[in-house]
């Protein structure tokens, strides 16, 4: 059996998704949502005569035919619930639609959305959202986009064509390749860009038509699906409902769940198990989130379906989570393979809380990409607990030493144990903003501790002492001195030719100022305190700064970019130099 191919819609804040979706649905949503943006998660089955209602001229001109037996949208804010329709190596979505405002172009989201989708591999549409903005549009009535385009102005259709090309050179930026739907050949190789106006509903078509011929071309093994099989799915959102209690808002994917089966599902610290009391099926075109009315009472649901479950025993579910229906199957061992790999952990590394499982996945696949490593990872808020494993981890790596918190709170506990240790809390609810906060923290970390090894660390540095310039023989030793290479600065230790210490650095002057550190091709007074010249010290002499062990392995590792390729080589000929001298 085929099922709807499952499509999730993603993009910006205000770029037009839910407007698109309520276009397709025909229904209100948009209009009632606070402030024109989806506040929660939801998802409508859109049947096939709906999808052959709106398109079915172009498909009959594509000579296309049909056999999907509708689509199923999924709306969010955000990345939500593309990232909890989440199954092991992938995403349950089988397509995704980028909606992004051809007035506005990429924004964070936008980004955002993009990175997410390339890293589940999931094909996408790109739909060029509010055409009726450009200057001079003229509303035609109908949801064709080409024959909307036929009737525009010249400049009109310059300007539209100038705004999809816009879009190409952004999608080239990020690797890929792509072109107006109506120019591409092959579909595989090229992203299809749709111009549309959610709000006139011109473009519409087009969009439906791209989608199901896409889904049911290149996605038709996906599609199959064995429907007398276990039910299983996906919890997008946990909903307490009056009259229900807590109930779990899922997609089901693949096989048939019905009411009284037993389903398992992960929750923050096990594995648990329900007995499915009612499934309520949304009715066709209406959103699985809105009220009890919109629903009706089924005794079973296949795949491909949005259902909310009600049962005993939700109250720890977590959204993102895999639910398997248990039969005599081993639940746990399927499930434990589901997420296993998402909390896997590494012995050093940022303390990660989040909303959801499909969260904690899709930051930790960023993070690692991105050569970033965890040491914990949680759903929920940030607890004391973290913010002191958070301060433990500064012995370690100072640079994981912190909370990244997405889209959760922080209790007042754990918010006062940072202030007093010092334990940075990172927040946000943009992925890819928050990895970068994270990754301006490591800069700036970085720095500081590079300042301050800095300031404690002796650099490698050879000085030549000039002929005809001993100024005092000793107490202190003053002479002029030749840097050959590296640096030198008052408070060093300096070594001869075998290792021997010959004294430390006082200070150093040149025409009589002082200089706090002096450098290759410097020619400087230098005094130093110890040696007597004539004996420890002679004209023509090389010397060298005391570079120790210590100093040596910050040289080889967080300090390496602050030498050049010549400090390196005398950093290696003065640490063979003193330890041949301690062999000795």
């Amino acid at each position: 059996m085929i099922r709807q191919p499952i499509i999730s819609v993603m993009g910006h804040v205000d770029h037009g998704k839910t407007t698109l979706l309520d276009r397709v649905r025909n229904t209100a949503i948009a209009s009632r949502e606070a402030g024109g943006i989806t506040q929660h998660i939801g998802a409508s089955e859109v049947p096939i005569d709906t999808v052959l209602a709106t398109c079915g001229p172009l498909l009959k001109a594509t000579n296309t035919k049909l056999t999907i037996p509708g689509l199923l949208f999924i709306d969010t804010p955000g990345h939500e619930a593309f990232t909890n329709l989440r199954k092991r190596g992938g995403s349950v979505a089988d397509l995704a639609i980028l909606v992004v405002d051809v007035t506005k172009g990429f924004e964070p989201q936008t980004i955002e959305a993009i990175e997410i989708l390339r890293e589940y591999k999931t094909p996408f549409i790109v739909a060029a959202n509010k055409i009726d903005l450009i200057t001079g549009w003229i509303q035609t009535g109908s949801k064709s986009y080409l024959e909307a385009l036929a009737k525009q102005t010249d400049y009109v259709r310059n300007e539209v064509e100038a705004r999809i090309y816009e879009l190409v050179g952004r999608l080239s930026e990020l690797g890929f390749s792509s072109e107006a739907f109506n120019r591409i050949k092959d579909f595989q190789s090229e992203l299809a860009i749709v111009p549309l106006s959610a709000k006139t509903g011109e473009g519409i078509a087009e969009l439906l038509m791209v989608a199901s011929g896409l889904a049911q071309k290149y996605l038709e093994a996906k599609l199959n699906i064995e429907v007398k099989g276990p039910g299983r799915g996906s919890i997008l959102e946990k909903v307490e409902v009056k009259g229900l209690g807590i109930t779990i808002d899922v997609i089901l994917y693949d096989g048939t769940l019905r009411v009284n089966d037993t389903i398992a599902f992960a929750t923050a610290n096990s594995i648990a198990t329900a007995k499915v009391k009612a499934l309520l099926k949304p009715k066709p075109l209406h959103q699985i989130g809105e009220s009890a009315s919109r629903y009706f009472y089924v005794d079973s649901v296949s795949a491909a379906g949005g259902v909310k479950i009600s049962a005993t025993g939700l109250d720890d579910a977590i959204p993102g989570s895999p639910f398997v229906q248990t039969s005599d199957r081993d639940y746990e061992k399927e499930i434990t393979a589901e997420i296993g790999e998402i909390f896997k952990t590494d012995r050093n590394g940022v303390i990660l809380k989040a909303d959801s499982i499909g969260s904690i996945e899709a930051i930790s696949r960023l993070m690692e990409s991105a050569g970033y490593r965890m040491s914990r990872k949680g759903i929920g808020r940030v607890t004391k607990r973290d913010v002191i494993d958070a301060f433990a981890m500064n012995a370690i790596d100072p640079a994981s030493s912190m909370v990244l918190a997405f889209n959760v709170g922080v209790e007042d506990d754990a918010a006062e144990a940072a202030h007093a240790s010092g334990v940075k809390v990172i927040s946000g609810n943009i992925i890819y903003k928050l990895i970068d906060d994270y990754k301006i923290f490591v800069e700036e970390r970085q720095k500081s501790l590079s300042k301050r090894l800095e300031d404690r660390v002796i650099f490698p540095g050879a000085i030549e002492v000039l002929p005809n310039t001993v100024f005092r023989a000793s107490h202190p030793a003053i002479f002029g001195m030749d840097v050959i290479e590296g640096r030198v600065r008052a408070g060093y230790q300096l070594v001869n030719e075998v290792g021997e210490v010959i004294g430390r650095v006082k200070g150093i002057q040149n025409d009589k100022s002082p200089v706090e550190m002096a450098r290759k091709g410097d020619r400087f007074a230098i005094s130093v305190e110890g040696p007597t010249f004539g004996r420890q010290i002679r004209e023509n002499q090389m010397l060298y700064t005391a570079v120790g062990e210590e100093d040596y392995q910050h040289f080889t590792k967080e300090l390496a970019a602050m030498l050049t390729d010549e400090e390196r080589a005398l950093l290696g000929k003065i640490i063979n130099i003193r330890r041949n001298a301690r062999l000795k």
